[in-house]
């Protein structure tokens, strides 16, 4: 490139070149914004003023001491990500149990359950209301089952689940094939060595299968997790909080004080304790899924 400069300094330059603009870009979209984020929380801002106003801790103490609404929404957060990150789990490792099998129709299975996963959740969460006010009333009057009946986003208890289980069908395609990866990664091997020590499928698959799939399960778990508590935009477009609020996350009670309450500094201080939470959770969780997968 430079005839005048060695060769060292020629890799330097186009390292440079190629790295610079990114560094640039990355820190216009991420870092920039971010430190803007951490002066907002400090102030008592409605977003659209120009004069913003000091408050230094004031709003993460107001949070921490007396904000019902983060309470809930932090509880309601917290049983969805647990619940989540269970039941996704286990139904994508059955799945993928039973799709990795030879099977006739095992590639329009894979296909057929990775579909919703290329949906956008706004997307789905507005078919599936469709589906729980007007398809679930025309299945409870042809078949006459009570279940059809209920109110599936009338009621606080059912509107977690509806949540909970539309977040499943979205998503568990993308486990799914993390998880047969992992599958087809175990060589044959160990399973044949272990039929001919005559284990049984259920043996097979705690002291082989499961060890084995470690990585794919600490991949897996990570994803799970930081996904289950962010979540906002199924609750947005499946019951936009309700019924009476029951189903805010902290995702969506941090947009209702920003963007609805023109809370601008009280939202982002919610964002700054989100931030740090999902990133203490997830430096625990990988250091001890990792330290499971080096004992395995």
């Amino acid at each position: 490139m430079f005839k005048f400069l060695g060769r060292r300094s020629n890799e330097k330059i186009e390292f440079s070149l190629f790295t610079i603009p990114v560094l640039i870009c990355v820190a216009i979209a991420f870092y920039i914004p971010f430190v803007m984020t951490i002066r907002y929380s400090l102030m008592e801002w409605n977003g659209i003023s120009s004069n913003a106003k000091f408050v230094g801790f004031d709003n993460f103490i107001q949070i921490f001491s007396g904000d019902a609404n983060f309470a809930s929404a932090s509880w309601f957060t917290v049983k969805y990500a647990v619940l989540y990150i269970v039941l996704v789990n286990v139904i994508a490792i059955l799945l993928a149990l039973l799709l990795n099998m030879k099977l006739k129709s095992t590639t329009w299975l894979r296909a057929a359950f990775f579909i919703p996963y290329i949906l956008s959740l706004v997307i789905v969460g507005f078919i599936w209301k469709f589906i729980f006010m007007q398809g679930f009333e025309s299945l409870g009057k042809s078949t006459g089952w009570a279940i059809f009946d209920l109110s599936w986003l009338g009621d606080p208890k059912l509107a977690f689940i509806s949540i909970l289980l539309v977040s499943i069908w979205q998503s568990v395609g993308f486990y799914l094939v993390i998880y047969i990866a992992g599958l087809q990664s175990i060589p044959d091997d160990l399973k044949e060595a272990a039929v001919v020590d005559g284990a049984g499928p259920i043996r097979r698959f705690f002291n082989i299968t499961l060890p084995l799939l470690a990585p794919s399960i600490t991949i897996s778990v990570f994803m799970a997790l930081t996904n289950s508590i962010k979540v906002f935009d199924v609750i947005l477009s499946l019951t936009a909080g309700g019924p009476g609020g029951t189903t805010y996350s902290v995702a969506y009670d941090i947009y209702r004080t920003t963007f609805q309450d023109n809370m601008y500094g009280y939202g982002t201080a919610k964002a700054i304790i989100l931030f740090v939470a999902v990133l203490i959770i997830t430096i625990i969780q990988l250091t001890l899924f990792k330290r499971r997968e080096v004992e395995a």
